[in-house]
């Protein structure tokens, strides 16, 4: 049987955001301002999926992952179906143990991982595809400089900004 994908769109404070899910949880989170290039993207994903929008089936799954854009340290309690590699899928579960308005360093994690060399773990971040609910935005370099992030700086820092206001409160 072939897999199902189905996706819709929300609208945050940072943009378009687009929430895809298998019948197991959210396979990703994607901001994106070019609805037609994002929906591509997600195709090309999932070669062999049958890729859907549903936006009235997903709309409440949808709403709780704008919300946890939107007001940081919120947990939606949704599902993942987190696809990578184990190591991927290793690095984005130690991404998950960041509390939000906090940051950590590539070494830092690479360390934990038992090696000095943070490459792996970068390439392993790049490749994370639920934006937020992943937070690889909370990863930073070891000298506090905002580093690349999939769906741009300004989102990378303002998501950061944010955070740091909520615990700030």
């Amino acid at each position: 049987m072939q897999e199902m994908i189905r996706f819709a769109w929300g609208t945050s404070y940072l943009g378009d955001v687009m929430v895809a899910v298998s019948d197991r949880g959210i396979v990703a989170i994607e901001f994106g301002d070019q609805r037609p290039a994002v929906e591509q993207v997600l195709r090309a994903r999932f070669p062999e999926a049958v890729v859907h929008e549903r936006p009235d089936e997903l709309a409440p799954i949808a709403a709780k992952a704008v919300r946890a854009i939107e007001e940081p340290g919120y947990d939606p309690g949704l599902p993942l179906d987190l696809r990578g590699t184990p190591y991927e899928v290793m690095v984005w579960t130690m991404l998950r143990d960041i509390p939000s308005g906090e940051t950590t360093s590539y070494g830092a994690l690479a360390a934990r991982l038992g090696t000095r060399d943070a490459r792996d773990v970068t390439a392993a971040i790049a490749n994370n595809a639920v934006a937020v609910l992943v937070p690889c935005h909370r990863v930073i370099r070891k000298d506090g400089s905002i580093s690349g992030y999939r769906w741009g700086f300004r989102r990378k820092r303002s998501l950061l900004a944010r955070e740091r206001k909520a615990i700030d409160r």
